[in-house]
């Protein structure tokens, strides 16, 4: 929507679609670009509101204050028996880090190519489009794949493509990819015109296609390792873990751009997380336990 009746090109004032933007939006001074932000609020808002107003909730069973210190203790004893289980450690330790690095990939993989190739919000916007078909796609096939050769095989497939997309990645200038092969710089015109951005793209659909199938398969990992009853603990515990160490990955690249000043060998950083992660997949149960967790 934004693409199609908001963001106008700067050279030529409409949309992608062909209109003049909405709201007058003005492209120079990136008006269509910043609406984004509101525009996608009201999104949430909109589509928020149903499971707000017509979702039967249950009252609170006990203060806030209360909830939270019990909470608390719940997170400190499911921890423990973690840490006690070897298979379990290794597979949170192992998502964690793969996973900081997924978070990296989507979070910078668009910024990288803006500044590489000069792309405007279209380019990012039709990217990200790009990126979720394939992840629909996979996501699809893995769902059907989970059943028939286990939660690990996915991940490690995914591992795999995420490593070789970031090796394309990291590799690629304005004229060339993969540490030398060399790229036509003739511009055909259009979105992705030169044969670059095309590499680039290739390498973005394999991002794709592995970040929906290594989230959607670690937790069904998660799922056949641990109690059914005591699940929502678990996967608190999942979250918990996942988010604490989200900045990683950005601040690695961030601190390696710095220091190195170049951005390709910032991005080429992230392989770090998906190598080790899967290091220590490799080496971890499937299901994490084999006598599964106790129960608390």
């Amino acid at each position: 929507l934004i693409l199609g009746f908001m963001a106008a090109n700067k050279e030529t004032g409409v949309t992608l679609l062909g209109f003049a933007p909405l709201f007058d939006l003005d492209p120079n001074s990136n008006q269509g670009d910043r609406i984004s932000a509101p525009f996608s609020a009201l999104w949430y808002l909109v589509f928020l509101l149903p499971m707000f107003l017509f979702t039967p909730d249950r009252g609170a069973r006990r203060p806030l204050g209360v909830a939270v210190k019990i909470g608390l203790v719940e997170i400190k004893e499911t921890a423990k028996i973690v840490l006690k289980k070897t298979g379990l450690r290794n597979f949170y330790l192992a998502r964690m880090i793969y996973q900081d690095g997924v978070n990296g990939m989507l979070l910078l993989g668009g910024t990288f190519a803006a500044g590489l190739f000069k792309w405007e919000i279209t380019e990012i916007g039709i990217y990200g489009i790009i990126l979720n078909i394939a992840a629909i796609f996979s996501c699809a096939v893995a769902g059907f794949l989970d059943e028939k050769i286990g939660s690990k095989r996915i991940i490690i497939i995914s591992l795999i493509l995420l490593i070789t997309a970031n090796i394309g990645i990291a590799s690629t200038t304005v004229s060339s990819t993969l540490f030398g092969m060399e790229l036509s710089m003739e511009d055909g015109g259009g979105l992705f015109a030169t044969m670059a951005e095309k590499a680039y793209i290739i390498y973005g659909l394999l991002v794709g296609l592995a970040f929906g199938p290594i989230q959607a398969s670690s937790r069904s990992y998660l799922a056949r390792s641990i109690p059914p009853e005591d699940a929502g603990r678990y996967f608190g515990l999942f979250a918990l873990v996942g988010r604490a160490t989200s900045f990683m990955a950005p601040l690695m690249v961030a601190t390696i751009t710095t220091v190195f000043y170049s951005a390709r060998v910032g991005m080429a950083s992230l392989i770090l997380f998906f190598v080790v992660g899967l290091l220590i997949l490799i080496f971890t149960p499937y299901p994490a336990n084999d006598d599964k967790v106790e129960k608390i």
